[in-house]
């Protein structure tokens, strides 16, 4: 077994909180009748909390850290006025209200409970508790320790790794992420042309086949980052507890509910992006891309 898998993470009174407060969420499924708008809402609200879905998407913001490179313009180039907009344009109550929007649509009771169900275990409650931590870790510790530890469990000939890899495969079971990423992409870049931001030197569908030839290589940095920060992520889970874990992703109900929360989480996204292209307009003069 690796050294990196040894140590076990002690459930904190914030995950005894949660779970506490996942309680009083399982008693509200049960009395609710399917189709009551005031306790949808209730559901979803607990649901976000209890899968740690709600924090991933309060993490979008952090992304905005990275439009002004998607427009080929040096980081800083905004001033002090570009921390104010972005977290006005990211603000985290409006993107869980988005969300709640279009998982009361789309996310059924079943699933819902499912899920629900699987992060009321014990290692569920210490699984969300560690994912969320991880979503505003931007020390740059994670990427060179989860090399490290990649490095470590190949040596080793650990089976870890084949876990790593059929986890993140569940958790992106479409293949949706680069393709979503790529939209993402179109998406501000012709926000911000039309906002007078950049200067757009090709049309709409060759920009889409300029991301597009790239696709490959993009898909292969994508793995191994993935790889690389799940190494890190459940760096103090036992094997079987990852095991466990992978399993429970691999589950076609679960697989169900993360392409829906992946497809939620990318279009939030882009629809920030969207409103981020034309708040910058006010800020820099256009410039050629």
């Amino acid at each position: 077994m690796s050294r990196f898998t040894t140590r076990r993470a002690a459930l904190s009174p914030v995950a005894v909180f949660r779970a506490l407060l996942l309680l009083g969420a399982l008693l509200i499924w049960a009395a609710s009748a399917p189709g009551a708008r005031g306790a949808d809402r209730a559901r979803l609200e607990a649901f976000l909390e209890v899968t740690g879905f709600g924090v991933a998407l309060d993490s979008i913001a952090l992304s905005a850290s990275n439009a002004p490179a998607m427009l080929g313009m040096e980081e800083g180039v905004f001033g002090t006025d570009w921390s104010r907009i972005a977290e006005d344009v990211f603000d985290t109550e409006l993107m869980r209200e988005t969300a709640i929007e279009i998982l009361a649509a789309t996310l059924e009771d079943d699933l819902l409970v499912h899920a629900a169900g699987f992060y009321a275990t014990p290692l569920g409650l210490r699984l969300v508790e560690t994912e969320n931590a991880s979503h505003f870790d931007d020390s740059g510790v994670a990427a060179t320790e989860g090399q490290e530890i990649i490095a470590d469990l190949v040596q080793s000939g650990s089976e870890r790794i084949t876990y790593f890899k059929r986890m993140n495969a569940a958790i992106d079971s479409s293949d949706t992420s680069v393709r979503a990423v790529q939209e993402i992409q179109v998406r501000f870049l012709l926000a911000a042309a039309a906002a007078g931001v950049v200067e757009m030197t090709m049309d709409e569908p060759d920009l889409r086949a300029a991301l597009k030839a790239d696709e490959g290589q993009m898909r292969r940095q994508m793995q191994m980052d993935a790889l690389i920060n799940t190494a890190y992520v459940y760096r103090d889970f036992t094997d079987a507890e990852v095991l466990t874990y992978t399993e429970a992703l691999e589950d076609a109900r679960m697989k169900t509910v993360y392409d829906l929360m992946n497809a939620v989480q990318y279009e939030i996204m882009a629809q920030r992006f969207e409103v981020l292209a034309g708040r910058m307009a006010g800020l820099e003069q256009g410039q050629e891309l």
